[in-house]
Order: structure tokens, then sequence, then C-alpha cells
């Protein structure tokens, strides 16, 4: 049995059929409209979600399985002994996915489930919205040989196109970070990605206009939110969130810092217009940025039935 908590016990090969699978399920849907038949999903989220609930439970449907949805709060995890209610889940459902703050909490799901588990994000990897980004790519671009451009916090989102892109060994992505999250990602991480070639570490001290440059030989430019989705509105982080904009604001991609530059813009959703990303790029880059979130459907259908099969 395997998990996807992230890419570590998954070789190349092994992502690449996942994406080759999720491409045919994507322009030939029919064929596996009983992929998955009489397959019960058991659905678990700790964190906000529209994008994983709706990708997950439609995308099981229309395997021809079944889910059962459960948020955190409402769950006998918040009070009973969790590896005892982890193994009783694993008893009524065929795979799980579960959208939890803490990788602590992800890698315990791993270890105690009898059945496959899908971490659907923590706070330090992503992997099935990196599946659907490079399913986007791979559509525009015809493979991943290509230079993308990351911009804003090393996060979960981060993490997982670090993972990925070393793992892959194809194309490059180039990080300018000026700010770091509290993951479980350290240097060694980051530096094992570097000596693949096919990640590169940006100074986040340059100047504004040396990113510019960068970004003009670019085929794609990728950020994120820069406050985590639980924190955005919270009056009570009214403070940090104030010094994070003030120092990632000369970062908005915007018609002036992409000025020159070719490169599509990727978003992996929720967007925050006037933050990271202006009104002007959003219109701009929509339909590929709906793509990246349609795109988790097809990913993850592709991932429970090579999870299950």
């Amino acid at each position: 049995m395997k998990n996807m908590l992230n890419f570590k016990n998954f070789s190349a090969e092994e992502l690449q059929g996942i994406l080759d699978l999720a491409l045919d399920m994507k322009k030939n849907p029919e064929k596996y409209s009983e992929a998955l038949k009489g397959k019960k999903l058991y659905t678990l989220f700790e964190k906000t979600s529209t994008r994983t609930f709706l990708s997950f439970t439609t995308g099981i449907t229309e395997l021809g399985g079944t889910y059962y949805n459960q948020l955190w709060k409402d769950s006998n995890f918040v009070l009973g002994e969790p590896v005892s209610e982890i193994k009783y889940v694993c008893r009524n459902v065929d795979i799980i996915m579960a959208r939890l703050v803490k990788n602590e909490t992800v890698e315990l799901f791993g270890k105690n489930v009898t059945v496959p588990f899908i971490n659907g994000c923590d706070n330090s990897y992503h992997p099935c919205q990196i599946l659907a980004d490079a399913l986007t790519i791979i559509e525009r671009f015809g493979s991943l040989d290509v230079k993308l451009m990351y911009i804003g916090a090393k996060n979960n989102v981060f993490n997982s196109l670090v993972e990925f892109f070393s793992k892959m060994k194809i194309g490059t992505i180039y990080g300018l970070t000026p700010l770091v999250n509290d993951t479980v990602c350290g240097e060694e991480f980051f530096e094992a990605a570097k000596a693949t070639g096919h990640y590169v570490e940006l100074d986040p001290s340059m100047s504004i206009e040396e990113a510019k440059s960068h970004v003009k030989d670019m085929d794609i430019v990728y950020t994120d939110t820069w406050v985590d989705m639980e924190f955005f509105n919270n009056p009570e982080y009214a403070g940090k969130k104030a010094q994070v904009m003030a120092k990632m604001m000369p970062y908005q991609l915007n018609d002036e810092f992409l000025e020159g530059s070719k490169a599509i813009v990727m978003h992996d959703m929720p967007m925050h217009e006037g933050f990271e990303i202006a009104q002007s790029v959003i219109d701009k880059n929509l339909d590929v940025i709906l793509n990246q979130a349609e795109n988790r459907r097809h990913a993850e259908k592709a991932v429970m039935v090579t999870l299950l099969k």
C-alpha cells in the first residue's frame, strides 16, 4: 500500500505515470466512469477549502465512487486518542484524504492508516496542487521543460514545487522568497534540491529591478498568498499582516513588474487582488489560473486510481 504525503516515496517515472493518466482522464472521462465503482472516500478538513473539497468529491463521483465528508471540529479527532480514530475510519472506507494544519498530523495518519492516504495540504506540503500545476504546464508548453519563477513565501506550495522539479529533473524552478514560513523543510531539503540543478535560489535581497530582469527570461511566473488563509481576515493577525504587506508589496505581480515579460502567470488560489497580484494580471491570466484549479480534479482522480489500483 502506498500513501501520498509528499513526493518522497515516488519516483519520477511514477509521477509521470500519474500525469499521463490524468491527461487521459481529462480527455476521455467516459473510459474511467467506473474505475472506482463501489469505492468510498473519506475527506477530513481541519483547514478551510474550496478547491480541495470540490475536486476530490466530484472526482471520486466521476469515477463511480462515493464520498463522506467531515470537518475536523465536528469529529472526535479533537477529543479522542488519534491512532484509534484513524484505524476506525479505515475500517469504513477505501481511501482517505485529509487537509490538515500540521505536517506532524499528516505523518501520524501516514504511519497508522490501513487504506491509502492522501495529504490534501498541510503547513509543509501541497502535493496535489503541484500535480495539477504540472498538468497545466504540460497542456500549455507540451512538456515540463520550462523556466518557472516563484515569487512569494517559502511555504507548502513552494516546497512541493521545489520537491517536484528536483525529483523530475526536467525544467527549472527559480525561487525568490523574501518570506519564510514555518515548515518542516530545512536547509538540507533545499540544498539537496539545488544539487540537482533544477532549483535555483535567488537572492531575496536583490533589487526590484534585478527581480524584473529575471522575470523577462521566464516562461512562467508563479505566486501564492503572502498570508496563510487561516489568518488573512483574522483581526488578531492584523499587525503581522501589515508587516508582511509592507515587505512584499514591491513584489506584487502587476503590469509594471511584468513589463517586457512573455511569461504566463500561475496562482493556486484563492487570490487576494491588490495584494500579491493585481486585477489586471488576473484578468489576463484567468484562463490559465482556472485551468490550474480545474486540473486539481483530474490530477487527484489519477492519484486515487493509482493508489487504489
